[in-house]
């Protein structure tokens, strides 16, 4: 019988009981990112490009592949949260013009191709112009360093990285935006291109409704990926 973690002490290690649901009031994420160009302003690792733009309030999302009616009938899941950052979940099935979501997102943090048919060309996650989400047909999912605590969670950062494919100047942050504050700066990484993994020792806490992304720049463009896990216990 799965117990808090505050009263259990497994015999397994932490990482491994979380996985193996242990404890009955935590889960984890596991985020990862890239960026195919990174250049030399700073943009957020994931798929789009750029920087990326939250929405301002909860909005359906239209899903719709590049391949046109080629990928009618791909399933196509997408999670994110709900106006109430509660944890929000919906697959919907493309035709050849999109399809719209029945479920308003406030934010969207992962899309998958979720049934056996591979989406031919790049799915897009988008409301009114805007791109939230998007995925490549070499990946059949998104790849992206954001993310955003659910309410009633609490996170913890347990580690971060980032790499290069090029031997590069890079400068990365790691940023959060705490419920009605400013995204700022919560830790910073230079390296000459060689990978950075950091485990911390004292996890980091991440209060419920946190928007969290990793940003870089680099002396020559190029791709870089980067990624994170939270711990997550129900406050």
């Amino acid at each position: 019988m799965s117990k808090p973690i505050s009263n259990n002490q497994p015999t397994l290690n932490t990482g491994m009981a979380i996985a193996l649901g242990e404890f009955n009031d935590t889960s984890s994420i596991d985020k990862f990112g890239l960026n195919s160009a990174v250049g030399s302003s700073y943009e957020t690792i994931w798929d789009g490009g750029d920087v990326y733009a939250y929405p301002s309030s909860a909005v359906a999302m239209t899903v719709t592949s590049a391949g046109g009616a080629t990928d009618e009938g791909v399933e196509v899941t997408v999670i994110g949260l709900d106006g109430d950052y509660a944890e929000k979940t919906q697959t919907v099935t493309l035709d050849a013009a999109g399809t719209a979501t029945t479920e308003a997102f406030l934010r969207v943090f992962r899309a998958f191709v979720s049934n056996g048919q591979v989406a031919t060309d790049t799915v897009t996650i988008a409301n009114g112009g805007v791109t939230y989400a998007q995925f490549s047909a070499e990946m059949q999912q998104t790849l992206m360093a954001v993310y955003t605590i659910p309410a009633g969670k609490t996170g913890y950062l347990v580690s971060g990285n980032l790499s290069s494919q090029k031997d590069k100047d890079i400068t990365a942050k790691l940023m959060m935006r705490e419920f009605g504050g400013v995204l700022r700066t919560k830790g910073l990484v230079l390296t000459p291109g060689t990978p950075f993994q950091r485990t911390w020792s004292i996890p980091q806490r991440i209060p419920e409704k946190t928007d969290i992304e990793i940003r870089a720049k680099a002396g020559a463009t190029g791709p870089v990926a980067a990624g994170f896990e939270i711990v997550l216990v129900n406050s």
